[in-house]
């Protein structure tokens, strides 16, 4: 048998029966008397594959979204879908354009819950997706501890200007950042794409969860339609965050 599958088989299965609450690499590599060097870069190649996730330094690690798909369950992020998914079909049939239940996992902003519009030409929505690159992933940026935000730069580094203008150094980033929790919104303009989204928080015990997000082409982002979808996200926005409190 290879000794290395047993030992991350042995790791996922220490993590699942945590149901749900982190466990960090000490507690690990102690209760399967492994060296903590070796768990960590099997724990870092399972992270890279989704089966876990990293939640922070000092809280540890969980069962990614990966190990849910491999038996076709519903429990990963199953809270926040179940308190948004019917508000977010309310809020497709009223402003007819796509949504998307988003939240940060392992550096990517992921998608947990898509509710599409019958518009004829739509945005295609990817699970994983560069934060830079998102409305969401911008908001959830924004409202990240510093020490937490500082981890991800050294991480990720900093996006292109291409990609986000003005966002190229640290303090370029935090003065966007700043701007996008003034305001309690994102925007986003794919020019390349021509795709605009915005997207509105989602709050949980007084923290943002997930993001609460809307893309659609340029030529349907009107200025009779921008503030009408805008107003009908933050009401939906807040009424997630009702029922999660």
């Amino acid at each position: 048998m290879v000794q290395v599958i047993i030992r991350a088989i042995d790791i996922l299965e220490l993590v699942a029966q945590r149901d749900g609450h982190a466990i960090t690499l000490t507690e690990i590599s102690e209760s399967l008397q492994l060296n903590q060097s070796t768990t960590a870069n099997i724990i870092n190649t399972v992270v890279a594959r989704g089966y876990l996730e990293h939640i922070g330094k000092k809280k540890g690690y969980r069962l990614g979204p990966a190990a849910y798909q491999l038996t076709n369950t519903s429990a990963y992020g199953q809270e926040l879908i179940t308190a948004a998914q019917d508000l977010m079909e309310d809020l497709t049939r009223q402003i007819n354009e796509s949504c998307i239940l988003g939240v940060l996992r392992n550096g990517k902003r992921y998608s947990l819950h898509v509710v599409n519009s019958n518009q004829e030409i739509q945005v295609q929505v990817r699970s994983e997706r560069n934060i830079y690159e998102t409305a969401s992933g911008r908001l959830l940026l924004a409202y990240l501890p510093d020490k937490e935000l500082e981890r991800f730069v050294d991480l990720n580094g900093f996006p292109p200007e291409s990609l986000w203008e003005k966002a190229g150094s640290f303090s370029q980033l935090k003065k966007q950042l700043e701007k996008i929790r003034q305001e309690g919104i994102s925007f986003t303009h794919m020019t390349d794409r021509h795709v605009r989204g915005f997207a509105v928080p989602i709050y949980s015990k007084g923290s943002v969860v997930a993001g609460l997000s809307v893309f659609l082409p340029d030529y349907r982002w009107t200025l009779a339609r921008q503030q009408e979808m805008i107003e009908a996200s933050q009401l939906a926005a807040r009424q997630i965050s009702r029922r999660l409190n």
